[in-house]
Formats: C-alpha cells, sequence, structure tokens
C-alpha cells in the first residue's frame, strides 16, 4: 500500500492531482469491473450444479464440488486421463510456442534496439506492426492456407524436391504452433525491447575490446538486463496461448485439441455453464501457479516484469 501511495504521489507531483485521480478511477473501474467481478462470477458458477432455470434459486441450487470432481474423476472413479492430458498437452505447446517466440524476439528486438537507427528502425516496427491490421481470424486462416496441402509451402517443397508428397502440416500442428507464435509475437518483442533499450553501448563495447565472444557478451551483458523483459513478454505469450481458442479451432489438427475448446464445448454445445466455469477456472489457476513457479525458478519479480 505504502508503494501504491508513493507512486500515486509521484504521478500526482508529475501530471496533476486531477490527472491522477482520473487514471487511478479508470484503471480501479477496469479492474473491478472487466476482470474482477467477472471472474468471482465465473468462481460461483463453478460451484453450483446445472440446473434448469425454473430450479435455480430453489433447495436444489446448493454449492457443490461435482465439476470440480468431475474433471479429475469423470463419470466414474477411475481418473479422467482424457481432460487432464487435454490440459497438459495445452501447457507443453503454450511452453513451447513461448520459447520459440523467445528465439525469434529476441534477437530481432536486440537489432531494434541497439543496430537499426533512423529510417531503417522505423521501417522495422512498421514492418512489425502492420501485419497485425489483419483481423486475427483472417491471418489464421491466411497460415491454414500457407501450410495446406496445395499451399505456398507445399508447393515451393515440392518444387524444389525437398519431398515428393504434399505434408500434412496441420495434423503435425506446425501450422497451429506457426500460427499461435506469429499471433503474439510483438507481445514478446517490445518488453524485450524496453529492457535491452536501456543498456549502455559501452559495456558491449568494452567486452567486445576484451576479446569477449558474441554468445558470451549476450550471457553476461545482454540477457541480465533483458530478464525482466522476456519475463514480461513471457508470461503474456504463455496465458494467451494457453487461452487461445481461435487459432487452435482454426489451424489444430483432428488431435490436438486444446483445452479451451474443452471449455468452449461445456459451455455452447452441452449448455453447462457450471461446468464450464470449472473448467476455466482450473486452466486460469494451473496458468497461473505455473507462471508463479518459473519466476521463482529463474528468480524474476512481480516488480520487475511491471518495470
Amino acid at each position: 500500500m505504502g508503494n501504491f501511495r508513493t507512486a500515486f504521489n509521484s504521478f500526482a507531483g508529475r501530471h496533476g492531482m486531477g490527472v491522477a485521480l482520473f487514471v487511478a478511477i479508470a484503471v480501479a473501474a477496469w479492474v473491478i469491473l472487466l476482470i474482477v467481478l467477472p471472474q468471482l462470477s465465473m468462481l460461483d458458477y463453478s460451484f453450483r450444479h446445472n440446473l434448469p432455470a425454473s430450479q435455480i434459486g430453489g433447495p436444489d441450487d446448493t454449492y457443490t464440488l461435482e465439476n470440480y470432481r468431475y474433471f479429475m474423476f469423470g463419470n466414474d472413479d477411475g481418473l479422467n486421463t482424457l481432460d487432464i492430458g487435454i490440459l497438459l498437452r495445452t501447457l507443453i505447446a503454450a511452453v513451447f510456442v513461448t520459447i520459440l517466440d523467445v528465439m525469434i524476439c529476441y534477437p530481432i528486438a536486440f537489432i531494434l534496439a541497439h543496430s537499426a537507427s533512423g529510417v531503417s528502425a522505423r521501417l522495422m516496427v512498421i514492418g512489425l506492426i502492420i501485419p497485425f491490421w489483419v483481423n486475427e481470424i483472417l491471418r489464421a486462416f491466411a497460415f491454414r492456407v500457407l501450410f495446406g496441402a496445395t499451399g505456398l509451402i507445399n508447393s515451393v517443397g515440392l518444387g524444389m524436391g525437398l519431398w515428393d508428397a504434399p505434408v500434412d502440416f496441420i495434423r503435425a500442428d506446425v501450422a497451429l504452433y506457426s500460427g499461435l507464435a506469429y499471433a503474439y509475437i510483438l507481445l514478446m518483442i517490445f518488453p524485450i525491447y524496453n529492457a535491452v533499450e536501456a543498456l549502455d553501448r559501452a559495456q558491449i563495447e568494452a567486452a567486445r575490446d576484451m576479446g569477449a565472444p558474441w554468445w558470451r557478451v549476450h550471457w553476461r551483458i545482454v540477457l541480465p538486463i533483458a530478464k525482466p523483459g522476456i519475463a514480461s513478454g513471457a508470461t503474456m505469450v504463455f496465458m494467451l496461448t494457453s487461452g487461445a481458442l481461435a487459432a487452435p479451432q482454426i489451424l489444430g489438427g483432428p488431435s490436438s485439441l486444446w483445452f479451451t475448446q474443452v471449455i468452449y464445448q461445456w459451455f455452447n454445445q452441452s449448455s453447462n455453464w457450471q461446468r464450464g466455469s470449472a473448467y476455466a477456472v482450473i486452466l486460469l489457476l494451473v496458468c497461473i501457479a505455473f507462471v508463479t513457479l518459473m519466476m521463482r525458478v529463474f528468480k524474476v519479480s512481480v516488480g520487475e516484469i511491471g518495470k
């Protein structure tokens, strides 16, 4: 609370008390009305029975753990390996997409911060932003066309003799992982860029003058500075990938059911909002627990991520 008061007073000192109050009220309204209250409502739903509308509020409308028990054990006493397996597969895929984005975005962010300048830097930023003017669903369909049996990649591969028959990139989930990695690439680049931009170029030049190879310069100098930005971008990419729905629906193969698709089925196909809410709460809690664990493993605090 003391840190919040200090930050508020500092912001008010720079921009005025009126602006500070407006920002504080707007942020509080956003968090409470659009995040906290919907989550609390969904949490309440998750502990309810799936009853007809006429019985809601009646004696049978009580709290229950049945929806959570179903996730663990299904309709019988055996372990619900299907839903648990889908959740684990979703988390593993989200980790893979996050790592892929880090590998792609780190060098781009470094070049943008310390190598590109003037017109070249502006062109790089424009080149990164303009493709995202296209709707996410249209971009997903574009990836499906690109990786399809008659798409550009298969056509080039067949034309160059790299393979003899069309490769099913959809069934192999190559299209899905590529589409997800591309969908959230900006959320990884700009946090890393903001962190790396603060690095003093003289430190890199001094290390190079002392004979340090490029990999050691990045490992010992750049990465410690970039770690909060990487953690921030990785958190956003992981959470959004775990909760993605459109891309898995469009780009996923027949055996790549995403956990969000299971939630969607409970809400819309089975009309069981209570069980769908329980599954959504489980996904949220598991993702938060995983992110918190990774922050402890890599020794990154919430304050560093928020810088």
